[in-house]
């Protein structure tokens, strides 16, 4: 059987699944993936992931809930959870060499999110997240992964956590550099306040 490409995309997927279905009764797996190949079989999966995406409810006392996987919540600290919420108020990302520049709006989360904590020990541990000598923010980013893995396979978390996204830049020279950026990648129409 041939795809044929006049058909449309959903008449083209229709024969592909035949012959999938074809090779798979047949058992041959092997052919399968090595038709397929292994970078799309990677994108099929992060595709699948992005199909089981759940709404992301921060409560007035800011509680992490996974509304669509039975209202479980994401248990993390307070400090955790003002890193968390900079980063969602900014979806362009941010570059943690650059991170003493958002000191004002995490002392902000932080402060809101550790009502009982005093204002010092707040700004002490702001000072260490955004201190670049200081290995605290990516601490911090590594427990707020290992929170969402809990709850959730690899694919899917990749999409809650703060995960790296290179931006490549050439400035009119012959030199180039990449912004390292750290980004929360989940669709923000996802998240409810």
């Amino acid at each position: 059987m041939k795809i044929e490409s006049s058909h449309t995309p959903e008449e083209q997927a229709q024969q592909l699944a035949e012959l999938v279905q074809t090779l798979r009764e047949k058992g041959r797996m092997d052919l399968l993936l090595r038709a397929v190949g292994v970078s799309v079989l990677e994108e099929l999966r992060i595709e699948a992931a992005r199909a089981r995406l759940s709404r992301l409810q921060i409560d007035s006392d800011y509680r992490f809930i996974l509304v669509d996987y039975g209202n479980r919540e994401i248990e993390l600290q307070p400090i955790h959870k003002a890193v968390y919420l900079l980063f969602l108020a900014h979806p362009e990302g941010i570059e943690f060499k650059r991170l003493s520049e958002y000191k004002g709006e995490l002392l902000k989360y932080y402060m809101a999110t550790a009502k009982s904590l005093d204002k010092q020990k707040i700004e002490e541990g702001v000072e260490h997240l955004i201190n670049p000598l200081d290995n605290a923010i990516n601490e911090k980013c590594s427990r707020i992964k290992r929170a969402f893995l809990e709850i959730m396979d690899e694919y899917t978390a990749n999409y809650y956590i703060i995960g790296s996204h290179a931006q490549r830049h050439a400035a009119g020279t012959s030199h180039v550099w990449y912004k390292r950026l750290k980004v929360i990648t989940l669709p923000r129409e996802l998240i409810i306040w």
